[in-house]
Formats: C-alpha cells, sequence, structure tokens
C-alpha cells in the first residue's frame, strides 16, 4: 500500500501498518494521506470532494490492490473495503482473505 501511495500521490504516507487479525482479515492503516492540495480544499470545507475524489480512486485501483494482496500472501481475496477519514487524517484497507485449505 505504501508503494501504491508513492507512486500515484507522489509521496509515502506519514504511518502505515498492516495487521493479520485473526486468520481472514489483512488490514492495512494508513496515516498522514492527504496530499497539500487535499488539506487546502479540506480547510476551505471542500472535504466532500476530497472524499469523492478519493473513492473513485480506490473503486478504479481495486483490482490492482487485491492483486498484490493476492501475489504477496499467496491468498485469494474475498473481498475488499476501503474508506478514509478527514480528521484524524487516516485511510484503511480491509482484505477479507479465502480460508488456508487444510490438508491432512
Amino acid at each position: 500500500m505504501i508503494g501504491f501511495h508513492e507512486r500515484y500521490y507522489h509521496r509515502p504516507p506519514a504511518t502505515a501498518k498492516t495487521l493479520l487479525l485473526g486468520d481472514d482479515l489483512l488490514a492495512c492503516v494508513l496515516g498522514g494521506v492527504y496530499t497539500d492540495v487535499e488539506k487546502t480544499m479540506i480547510e476551505l470545507q471542500h472535504s466532500t470532494i476530497v472524499q469523492e475524489t478519493r473513492n473513485a480512486f480506490q473503486t478504479a485501483m481495486q483490482e490492482k490492490f487485491i492483486a498484490a494482496v493476492e501475489r504477496l500472501s499467496g491468498r485469494t481475496v474475498l473481498a475488499f473495503v476501503s474508506n478514509h477519514h478527514v480528521g484524524p487524517d487516516i485511510e484503511i484497507e480491509l482484505f477479507i482473505l479465502k480460508p488456508d485449505s487444510v490438508t491432512t
């Protein structure tokens, strides 16, 4: 997620962490994600435009995000949920992973 952020926003997020919760929920939490332009728009009370643009981008990038997680984890992604918050400045990417097949 950091690599995607750097590529498309031209800077890394201020903070980032990824956690596997249980066996099937991968959560990526990024902080300090907004660009200077987005911060200015938020300060000028245009946060709705920032949110709509971010949502459209996340939807457009969904397949690339899923492909990267599947390649890196070796697991199939069943569902992807993405959202961001204006204050505090955070973004969360959730990936629901298909359970590992059990071999006996």
